[in-house]
């Protein structure tokens, strides 16, 4: 049966590794298999997630729109073209969950704005699977998303989010390109405060999976290295350090 049109917010695996049919339950793979529009950030990558879901296919008479931080907002309407036709609509992540750190929140947002109905399916999210490995607070965090690039900037911005940490006793949770992470986690260890706590989660539900949490002092005793896989950081200022 061909789903109503609505657009659907698909989760991706968040590890290539992680097999499918792990990561996202039957009852969204039954979903995913049935639409046969679909609005993308990388369109190979859709192929190879769609394939390994199960999708019927063709690929090629698979419709895929590309809308990424490229997209020029005049554009976006346009994408969703199938359901003013009637037909249901996939927004497809690169990895975890889509419209949360991805350019897809502004056809979620038009969607909206035209008033079709926005179906989020149930599936994998990396900033929260971090959060709930993390240990640290998790009715209050905020998330920051990638903090600058140059040195000074970043020095500064690590220092706001442990001031605003310690006044909130809120968690705060930033993201870093693979290639970048050690950089990042190099200067958060030099930057905070011993006492305060730290969380590196890199290569969530993935074969080389790491999860570590403990004082800015045991990483300074103890360093690690996340490697260059995707990683989420997360820092609690305040925590006492646990022995």
């Amino acid at each position: 049966m061909t789903p109503a049109p609505a657009l659907y917010l698909v989760p991706a695996p968040v590890a290539d590794e992680a097999p499918v049919d792990v990561a996202l339950p039957a009852g969204v793979l039954a979903r995913v298999r049935e639409i046969r529009d679909f609005v993308v950030e990388d369109a190979k990558t859709a192929r190879r997630v769609l394939a390994a879901c199960g999708h019927p296919g063709p690929m090629a008479s698979v419709g895929m729109a590309v809308l990424d931080e490229h997209t020029r907002e005049a554009d976006i309407p346009a994408l969703l073209a199938p359901l003013r036709e009637g037909r249901p609509l996939g927004l497809l992540s690169e990895a975890g969950a889509p419209a949360v750190a991805d350019p897809g929140a502004r056809l979620v947002a038009c969607a909206h704005d035209e008033g079709f109905r926005v179906v989020p399916l149930v599936g994998p999210s990396a900033i929260l699977l971090a959060l709930m490995a993390s240990g640290l607070e998790g009715q209050r965090f905020r998330f920051a998303g990638y903090l600058p690039v140059p040195a000074a900037e970043r020095t500064a911005a690590i220092r706001e989010l442990e001031s605003r940490s310690a006044t909130a006793r809120e968690t705060q949770v930033v993201i870093e390109t693979p290639y970048r992470n050690e950089a990042l986690l190099a200067e958060l260890v030099r930057t905070l405060r011993p006492q305060t706590r730290l969380a590196v989660a890199a290569g969530l539900t993935g074969p080389a999976e790491s999860i570590r949490s403990a004082s800015v002092g045991e990483w300074r005793r103890r360093p690690s290295s996340p490697g260059r896989q995707p990683a989420i950081f997360l820092l609690l200022a305040g925590a006492t350090p646990r022995r």
